[in-house]
């Protein structure tokens, strides 16, 4: 299977950027693995490693600082349109994250911002429900310790 092109839209800001350094570290009908470094430099973050969960609307992707070590787990919610005759995928962050720290801290993030893209228009009633119950389903599978099988596609990267 050849290399998708990958853009990553941002609703807050509004923004399209193709993923065009991505390196494409495996691929089948369920995820994608992705290597990575950081799109604009910071003192904490580097490069990273990211499956996307196709079916499940899912990104688990591993930060890493500079010197290899793993800063934590950042998950954020998606929705994603695929035009299969160009193999191109235009993956949507849907605003709400999870970060799961190396210690095993669980932190939710930006549910501020699914209140102002739906006030605003820019997230419709029924892709806040699709947010929302994918943060649920993200959520239980960390709470009841399965975490692990979302973490294992990439654990060989890196």
């Amino acid at each position: 299977m050849a290399d998708p092109i990958l853009y990553r839209r941002r609703l807050i800001p509004d923004e399209c950027v193709l993923l065009k350094d991505d390196t494409v570290l495996h691929r089948d009908d369920q995820i994608i693995v992705t290597g990575w470094h950081s799109l604009k430099p910071r003192k904490d973050l580097h490069h990273g490693c990211s499956c996307y969960y196709l079916s499940e609307g899912i990104k688990v992707s591993r930060f890493y600082r500079e010197d290899d070590s793993l800063l934590y787990w950042y998950c954020d919610i998606v929705d994603y349109d695929y035009d299969e005759a160009a193999d191109t995928y235009v993956v949507t962050d849907l605003l709400a994250d999870v970060i799961v720290y190396p210690d095993g801290f669980v932190k939710v993030v930006d549910l501020d911002e699914l209140v102002t893209a739906r006030h605003a228009g820019i997230l419709s009633e029924n892709m806040l429900d699709v947010a929302l119950l994918r943060l649920d389903h993200l959520l239980k599978i960390i709470y009841s310790g399965h975490f692990s099988r979302l973490q294992k596609p990439t654990e060989q990267y890196y």
